[in-house]
């Protein structure tokens, strides 16, 4: 995943309205309008944060008739948790050196102070 996708993710995911969305979603397809219900904002405003979780890639829209329909689409979602999964590891890896060198730290002065 190049900066590209993962800023467009993350911006995405930024906006609680769109998180609710995307939890929403999680359950199964909806119309536009069931996501709306809960909300306090306007059919246009959801909308507009439709238009930016689609660009994200994380929701796909369809048409049927009179009606549009969303449903999550966990590519992304996978492959971001894949990218901050790299970093997780550096960090658990310097955390462990951490650990190691304050052990030390502390044997070394419990053996010059007994």
């Amino acid at each position: 995943m190049t900066a590209g996708p993962v800023s467009a993710v993350f911006a995405a995911l930024a906006d609680p309205t769109r998180r609710a969305i995307l939890a929403r979603l999680a359950t199964g397809e909806a119309t536009v309008n069931e996501l709306a219900e809960p909300f306090p904002i306007s059919l246009q405003a959801i909308s507009k944060h439709l238009t930016v979780l689609e660009r994200a890639g994380l929701i796909v829209r369809t048409r049927e008739a009179q009606w549009r329909r969303c449903r999550l689409d966990p590519a992304p979602l996978r492959t971001l948790a894949e990218w901050v999964d790299q970093y997780r590891r550096l960090w658990d890896e310097r955390h462990d050196a951490l650990d190691d060198y304050l052990r030390d730290l502390k044997e070394t002065s419990r053996d010059r102070n007994p």
